[in-house]
């Protein structure tokens, strides 16, 4: 059921907070009405020669130059794909395809214990089935790797170092241009996992200094079903499905012209709103962190207070089940995640968690949207208590025992 823009809705009979922005943004409206109009005018294969594929492919073509042009790169650039974890992995295993294509002989990859989980089973099965070596590096306890830790694991046969910008589950943000600057001069290329930012932080491919950025639509108020994957200069990907020579023999099948026009509009509305976005959320992203564990005994706070996301607000609570919290508070009129993304049912704890060695139960995300306000926080912060309160009870935990740090 479509969720409008305001966080406050009023959806079956309810007044409702949205608070999964990590996850999906609401569609902007600029971007609904740019993707019914193509999608009226621009439905023909661009790829054909008649009138109507031309119609098709010029609007491709200048959603593309936008969005290129927003992100610092050139046109032919940027590879559409069906989804921001879609261009995740054609980063990770392109660039591996083309390499091995090329002849070349680095056959070894760094990343972060903290990655999305499509980023880490891409490398691992580069490891498993093509005999690559992986090295994972570890974070501190606010979930950021040590640069000065990653670059030691850079060796002479390294093909690339996989690196996100923002850390999807608690928000920490990584030194990737860092990274980059000390890899460009040994060779070896960085792919940045940008699906957190790009829309949100005003980076470019040359302020992260990436090879290659992955994107998602959904992350700015965009379509679902679009990512896109931007290839530098020193970048180079194949296409991980054979079938045409469409996106340079990058990506094969017929591109969502209705779908990328709506994504160009997005990212434009997004840049040109980011300032102001941005600070209206990072007011509110403190103020959860300053509140909730006022509010919520015997509750950790994830990641660094500050160089985070401005709308990602991490937490776990003792004695509480995480699943059972969000279905409880979407109950209560609250939408929030909770575990790792992409694997809320595996019924493994967060990896990331695991990777911080924080606390792992009980654990919620808050995807802070730009129209929330400090009054919502507050509704939000006490719905949280209240259900806490009342799971603890539930379970017989209503005397306050040990502290999580000794319960971790």
């Amino acid at each position: 059921m479509w969720v409008p823009t305001s966080p406050t809705n009023t959806l079956i009979g309810m007044s409702r907070l949205y608070l999964d922005h990590a996850s999906a943004w609401p569609l902007r409206p600029e971007a609904a009405t740019a993707w019914a109009d193509a999608a009226s005018a621009a439905w023909a294969d661009p790829a054909r020669g008649h009138r109507e594929a031309r119609q098709a492919r010029d609007l491709l073509d200048r959603a593309t130059g936008t969005t290129a042009e927003l992100l610092g790169a050139a046109d032919e650039a940027v590879v559409w794909t069906g989804s921001g974890t879609e261009a995740v992995v054609l980063a990770v295993l392109g660039s591996a395809r083309a390499a091995e294509r090329r002849g070349e002989r680095r056959r070894h990859l760094v990343t972060s214990a903290v990655e999305h989980s499509s980023v880490l089973a891409a490398c691992e099965r580069l490891r498993d089935e093509a005999g690559y070596e992986l090295t994972v590096v570890g974070v501190d306890r606010s979930g950021v790797v040590d640069a000065e830790e990653l670059l030691a694991a850079v060796r002479d046969d390294t093909l690339a170092v996989h690196l996100q910008h923002a850390n999807h589950e608690v928000g920490a943000i990584q030194p990737t241009h860092e990274v980059s600057v000390a890899c460009r001069e040994r060779g070896v290329l960085v792919h940045v996992d940008a699906c957190q930012t790009v829309g949100q932080l005003g980076l470019t491919l040359e302020t992260l200094g990436a090879d290659l950025l992955s994107a998602s639509a959904a992350k700015f108020g965009g379509p679902r079903g679009v990512g896109l994957l931007v290839v530098g200069d020193r970048g180079r990907v194949d296409a991980l499905v054979p079938g045409d020579d469409r996106q340079r023999r990058r990506r094969a099948g017929m591109e969502d012209v209705p779908g990328i026009a709506a994504t160009a509009v997005a990212l434009t509305v997004a840049t040109a709103r980011m300032d102001t976005e941005r600070s209206a959320r990072e007011v509110v992203r403190r103020h959860l962190r300053a509140r909730l564990p006022e509010a919520v005994p015997d509750l950790e706070l994830h990641g660094p207070l500050a160089d985070a996301h401005p709308g990602i607000v991490a937490a776990s609570a003792l004695y509480v089940d995480g699943e059972a919290l969000v279905q409880a508070l979407d109950a209560d009129g609250v939408a929030v995640h909770s575990g790792s993304s992409c694997a809320t049912t595996s019924g493994r704890p967060s990896h990331v968690l695991v990777a911080m060695e924080a606390l792992t139960h009980g654990h919620v995300r808050l995807g802070i949207g730009p129209e929330l306000t400090v009054d919502d926080a507050d509704h939000v912060v006490d719905a949280i208590a209240r259900t806490v309160e009342r799971l603890r009870g539930e379970a017989g935990m209503r005397r306050r025992l040990p502290t999580a740090q000794e319960h971790r």
